[in-house]
């Protein structure tokens, strides 16, 4: 099994549609409390952002679970960069695959919305991963790495790439260790080449019950949690 001592890592809330504007607001101010060494990024719903800015403190980071393609203009229901900037949010997700599928996301528009979070110096969360159709037919490299071609001739002084296979993400069903090493091998060597401080992240069923053991294969600096970032006994385990 290909592990690496353990060390502060990464780990991202995605709290989705989750959780209610209170609901929220508690778990934020319940995170703030809890005492790790890694480095915490929670991701709530736009509406709830200043006010998780305020009980998340210093030391927990605010992210966003998106961003528009546009810097302003005439986008009715639409977050621009210069906005999340505002309001402190240090990152943004790009690229999940339930905007990808649900929302028809396109490579082009998740380039465009990649070049805008990095020029308001906010660190994109770009998530990529293949469906269960791919992998069976053995194109889990070939799917990666088309989605990984948005990232040519752009610049960015940090960058996190989230792993999230579409067949494991709210399933239970999890890679193996030798699946996710190698997976997150290919990446770094096929984005390192143009990132310099690039961090790869595994999400898809991440829980308090496989936590320790998807954080010490070799090339995972990290982990993008969904519903389980939402329980806060599940939530408590998995920081620490």
């Amino acid at each position: 099994m290909p592990l690496q001592p353990l060390k502060p890592k990464l780990i991202i809330a995605n709290w989705k549609m989750y959780l209610g504007v209170k609901e929220s607001i508690i778990l934020a101010r319940q995170t703030s409390k809890i005492k790790t060494t890694n480095e915490i990024v929670v991701c709530p719903s736009f509406v709830v952002l200043p006010l998780a800015k305020k009980e998340l403190g210093k030391k927990v980071k605010l992210g966003a679970q998106n961003v528009a393609w546009r810097e302003g203009g005439a986008l009715t229901g639409e977050v621009s960069a210069s906005m999340l900037s505002e309001l402190g949010c240090k990152y943004v997700i790009v690229g999940h695959s339930e905007r990808r599928s649900l929302l028809n996301e396109s490579e082009v528009t998740i380039r465009e919305k990649l070049k805008l979070a990095v020029a308001k110096k906010i660190i994109p969360i770009f998530c990529v991963g293949e469906t269960a159709e791919a992998r069976k037919a053995g194109e889990t490299v070939k799917v990666i790495k088309g989605q990984l071609a948005v990232l040519n001739n752009l610049s960015f002084d940090k960058l996190v790439i989230a792993y999230e296979p579409v067949w494991a993400i709210g399933t239970g069903r999890v890679p193996t260790t030798e699946e996710i090493s190698d997976v997150h091998g290919f990446i770094r060597a096929e984005a390192g080449k143009s990132v310099k401080n690039l961090q790869i992240v595994y999400g898809g069923s991440v829980d308090e019950n496989n936590i320790k053991k998807i954080l010490a294969v070799t090339g995972v600096d990290g982990v993008l949690v969904g519903g389980a970032s939402t329980k806060l006994n599940s939530w408590k385990k998995i920081i620490n």
